[in-house]
Parts: C-alpha cells; structure tokens; sequence
C-alpha cells in the first residue's frame, strides 16, 4: 500500500519537473532554437494547429530560424500568429520562407526571462509539495482507518519528505542551469 503511494509521488513530481522543462523551453535565449516556437498556434481551416503541424521548422544558423510551411497559402497565417505571440520575434519573409532573426537580449529582457524562469519553477515547487501533501493526507487515513500503524506512518512521511527533497533539487538544478543559460553573452 505505502509503496504503491511512493510510485504515485514519484511519477506526479516528475511530471511537475517535466512540465517545468517545456516552460523553459518556451523563454528563450539568444541562440534559436525551435522549441521557442512550441507554443504558437496558427488559424488553418478554422481550426488552431501548432506550428510544428504546418510546416518545417529548422535553425539556419546560431540567431536564425526558418519556417518553410507544407502550403504556401500559410505564409501570411504563420507571420501573423508569430507576431500576435509575445515572444518580440518579427518574422520576414522571402518567398515560401519565414526567416525569425533573434534579436540580442538586452540586460532588461535578460532580468525579465529570469524573473519568468523563477516563476515557473516556483510554480513546479508549489506542484511538488501539493503531491506531498495529497500523498501525506492519504498515508493519515489510513492511519485513522488503524490500517497501518503510526511508524509505518512515520517512515511514510520520512520516505516521501526525502522523494520530496529530490525533486525540489531536481527544479533547483534547472533553474540555475536556465539562468546561467540566460545570463551568457
């Protein structure tokens, strides 16, 4: 019983930590890369579809990206949904081609993303501590129901505090890898 709420902690945090590496993913730096533009959606057919689903994303060189859609028609749909996003890309295009230079980041916008980055990993700290609370919560009914005695309940707590303690360490890890990444030159 106490081992299946182990691997329900487990799996829950790591997915707080997984979900805090796709918002990551989304505050870029001043290299390209084609996950920043993982969150745009594009109005086709009257439907919203990611990007990715429309066309071809690829890094031309170490601040270009090129988007070469599937249907030329596109185009004009992909730089409005690139500008509409609040990224501060401006696309241009040539031809069938959407170019996205990326501007440098100046000394504000650097502060700015790192104040986003604290903030989603609060954010996965807080999701973290919730999966603890939820599993602690489940291991004390069961000790009001006498299913388990109190220091089985007290090794529980111990063992989810230390999974806990690795996840919270795990954010920690990023976040200081993410600033890092965002304070180089």
């Amino acid at each position: 019983m106490l081992n299946e709420f182990k691997k329900d902690a487990e799996a829950r945090m790591a997915k707080s930590v997984d979900a805090l590496g796709n918002n990551f993913n989304k505050i870029r730096t001043g290299r390209a890369h084609p996950s920043i533009l993982d969150g745009i959606h594009v109005s086709y057919y009257g439907a919203e579809t990611p990007l990715s689903q429309l066309a071809n994303v690829n890094v031309e060189d170490a601040r270009t990206l090129s988007i070469t859609p599937w249907e030329k028609q596109l185009v004009p749909e992909i730089e409005k949904a690139i500008m509409k996003s609040d990224l501060g890309l401006n696309p241009s295009t040539n031809g069938g081609v959407i170019r996205i230079p990326m501007p440098p980041l100046t000394e504000e916008t650097r502060k700015n993303y790192i104040k986003q980055a604290r903030h989603e990993a609060e954010n996965a700290r807080v999701a973290v501590r919730g999966v603890r609370r939820d599993i602690l919560s489940d291991v004390k009914a069961l000790l009001k129901d006498k299913e388990i005695s109190e220091d089985d309940e007290r090794r529980a707590q111990d063992e989810i505090q230390k999974i806990t303690d690795k996840y919270i360490a795990q954010i920690d890890k990023a976040l200081s890898a993410k600033e890092a990444d965002l304070m180089e030159i």
